[in-house]
């Protein structure tokens, strides 16, 4: 445990929790292995418990006395119940209290530095114009929850956050590092219901956070959701949050039991392989904006990128290639286009990185393109249109991607080179997130435009048949 502050170790045994140090250590890895992680010392058999945390360790709304005395309905009426202002503002007042907080040696730990693009200079941003990532960073949304949410809170109880204390402890700075460390290292932890069944001794968790949350998360106590339909919390869980994950790697879970969370082997480890957990598969995008790093794994291709990449596709592109080729206006558009959404449409499309197209894709492309009648019966039914691939919507998806495309500053090629030749990290990760989604749109559009050829082949030869028919008819005619 030599890459540890041993006084965290000290802290996590002498509260309850047990680290099988017989078969694991924590250790310092390369930083595409996921840097500080833990590793096999000795080969681990598949139900083998790592480690146990018991639920007082974990940090959450609900473990924190900071709700209760700030009072829970004025914590309600002040929106603290509501996503996460209140679970950081809790990690800030309980770092703010040094050695007197229960999780110090936890808090002390934990990285006061990240590699996301929430900290990047504009320059680095700018690197990743044509990603969903700038768009889903959120940077504005979290600087007015700051001010709206969390700097009242703070001016109405300066007994319990003193003015000397706000420039440093609860500074709109500290408040992002809470926030990055909830996105990258927190877990949905579920309550207990107090409920044993024969078959339901142990819970799995679901794992590491992969969305934030729109609601509060449901605490232990009396900060709950009034619904009380949310089953769990969202909670900073020592020990656990030490796991890296890696694409498809995952040989460990956390499962839920009444007193405690367990993380047990959930296939044979060999010792000197890394304990992974799971971050759910995500693309490059989503793991740069999260957790400040990507995946470059050998693809089925040759190339090195992550398996999970995707490229999102906003409908405002698929609308303005309607327009292009119909001569439709917006207005003449609308009405399907609200259809859609009050249907559950989606207005975000995905592409998968086996660059087929996907259903809803073109059952939305057929949409638009319908003829008033039949848009009328489709409107009638509740129901969208077959996802069908034909000429016309074909010609919409090609003029669509080539425009998602052009939304980038560089083309495939310069940044294949760029990954080669680009030395700082921050701009070899835009260029793989780049790269990753490039190469999902070329290999659609090479695809689409095969089948394009294909159908006009088609065509043609059809053409063909029926004039040599015509003229077959003519020549009888004239016997």
């Amino acid at each position: 445990m030599d890459d540890i502050d041993p006084s965290f170790i000290n802290w996590f045994n002498s509260n309850g929790g047990f680290l099988d140090v017989k078969v694991v250590d924590i250790k310092k890895n390369s930083a595409p292995e996921g840097g500080r992680g833990m590793v096999a010392v000795a080969d681990i058999q598949e139900g083998h418990t790592l480690f146990t945390i018991p639920r007082h360790l974990i940090l959450s709304t609900g473990t924190s006395q900071l709700p209760s005395l700030f009072g829970l309905e004025e914590w309600r009426r002040m929106g603290l119940d509501k996503g996460w202002s209140g679970l950081i503002l809790c990690m800030m007042w309980e770092q703010a209290k040094g050695p007197y907080s229960k999780w110090h040696d936890y808090l002390a730990i934990l990285p006061g530095h990240f590699h996301t693009p929430m900290f990047w200079n504009e320059e680095d941003l700018h690197e990743l114009t044509g990603t969903a990532v700038v768009e889903k960073l959120g940077k504005d949304d979290a600087d007015k929850e700051y001010m709206e949410t969390i700097v009242p809170a703070l001016q109405s109880r300066t007994d319990l956050f003193p003015p000397d204390t706000l420039a440093l402890d609860y500074s709109l700075a500290t408040y992002h590092v809470m926030g990055s460390l909830i996105l990258s290292r927190s877990f949905h932890v579920e309550h207990w219901n107090g409920i044993l069944s024969e078959n339901d001794v142990i819970k799995d968790s679901d794992e590491r956070m992969e969305e934030e949350p729109t609601s509060s998360p449901e605490s232990t106590d009396s900060v709950d959701e009034s619904d009380g339909e949310d089953s769990t919390e969202v909670a900073m869980v020592p020990m656990a949050d030490m796991l890296n994950a890696k694409f498809r790697n995952e040989n460990s879970k956390l499962f839920h039991e009444q007193d405690c969370l367990k993380m047990i082997a959930t296939k044979p480890i060999k010792a000197g392989d890394q304990i992974w957990n799971t971050y759910g598969d995500l693309p490059n995008a989503e793991l740069l904006r999260r957790y400040g790093h990507v995946d470059l794994l050998a693809l089925p291709d040759g190339e090195i990128g992550n398996p999970g990449d995707v490229v999102e596709i906003k409908a405002d592109l698929i609308v303005d290639a309607v327009m292009q080729h119909q001569s439709a206006s917006l207005s003449e558009l609308q009405e399907r286009i609200d259809w859609w959404l009050e249907e559950g449409g989606d207005d975000v499309l995905v592409i998968d990185s086996d660059g087929e197209v996907p259903p809803i894709f073109l059952s939305l492309t057929r949409l638009f393109l319908l003829p008033k009648s039949q848009w009328e019966t489709v409107k009638n039914k509740s129901k969208p249109p077959k996802a069908k691939l034909e000429l016309d919507n074909l010609n919409v998806l090609l003029t669509t991607l080539s425009q998602r495309l052009k939304q980038y500053p560089t083309s495939l090629e310069e940044d294949e080179r760029s990954m080669q030749e680009v030395t700082t990290l921050n701009k070899k990760h835009a260029v793989a997130v780049r790269l990753g989604e490039k190469r999902i749109l070329t290999k659609v559009l090479q695809k689409l435009e095969n089948m394009r050829n294909m159908q006009g082949d088609s065509s043609l030869k059809r053409k063909r048949a029926d004039d040599d028919g015509e003229k077959g008819s003519k020549k009888d005619g004239r016997k």
